[in-house]
């Protein structure tokens, strides 16, 4: 089929193979930490020192990650389309952006950015964040925290990216468990809007049964090649 429009949906899955790690499932983060304590506006109130380190561990990790060839391969995707292609990523990484992707939609935040939770600036921000942390605009010590959106708090940009589902032809899922709404839900939306479904996964996901098409695999084997067939297409 040829597609104008595409939105494209990433999860950890696709940053997997670049050492960051996936959350659910065996071996995922969510098996070894405790996502109420870690990933909870409440959670961070109760002991925001453990969620600093936490997240301080994490930014570090990012030091040494290097996006992979699905990384690649969707930038390339962006660049070389002659429709339109949004990328839209539950990923908190830069990976997308080290590729080559020009403007991804991170709807769960960035971990290389920082909020003031005093006056709610936004920076980016590399280096360890602490209670003594001041922030750089209002000058405030105590309210930063990881500019990542946490369990019980509102995704990012939801009003564009059901604006770009209900117009597309084509719909991607890459690395997803499925689990995790809104984003379990994005399938729904693009099939609604009359949308070719694709999922590209290791292993199916919660919501396999609702793609019309399958590939299962490594992220840097099937993405690219899924790229190419649409390019050549």
């Amino acid at each position: 089929m040829a597609a104008e429009r595409i939105v494209i949906l990433t999860g950890a899955g696709l940053s997997a193979e670049s050492g960051l790690g996936t959350f659910r499932g065996t071996g995922g983060l969510w098996d070894e930490y405790d996502l109420e304590q870690l990933a909870t506006p409440e959670g961070f109130a109760r002991n925001p020192l453990k969620v600093h380190d936490f997240y301080n561990m994490r930014r570090r990790w990012l030091r040494e990650a290097c996006p992979n060839s699905a990384h690649f391969a969707l930038a390339k995707l962006e660049r070389e389309h002659s429709g339109e292609v949004l990328v839209v990523t539950q990923n908190i990484d830069p990976l997308h952006e080290a590729a080559g992707s020009k403007a991804p939609i991170h709807m769960h935040g960035e971990l290389a950015s920082a909020l003031c939770a005093h006056c709610r600036a936004s920076r980016p921000w590399t280096e360890d964040l602490s209670l003594a942390t001041d922030c750089p605009s209002c000058g405030e010590s105590g309210y930063m925290r990881p500019d990542v959106v946490w369990f019980g708090e509102m995704p990012r940009e939801m009003e564009r990216i059901y604006a770009a589902l209900a117009k597309c032809d084509l719909f991607v899922s890459v690395g997803t468990s499925g689990t995790v709404y809104p984003a379990a839900g994005f399938v729904a939306e693009a099939h609604s809007a009359g949308a070719h479904t694709v999922e590209l996964n290791l292993d199916p996901s919660e919501g396999a049964s609702l793609f019309a098409e399958k590939h299962y695999g490594p992220a840097t084997e099937i993405v690219p090649a899924f790229v190419e067939s649409l390019l050549t297409r």
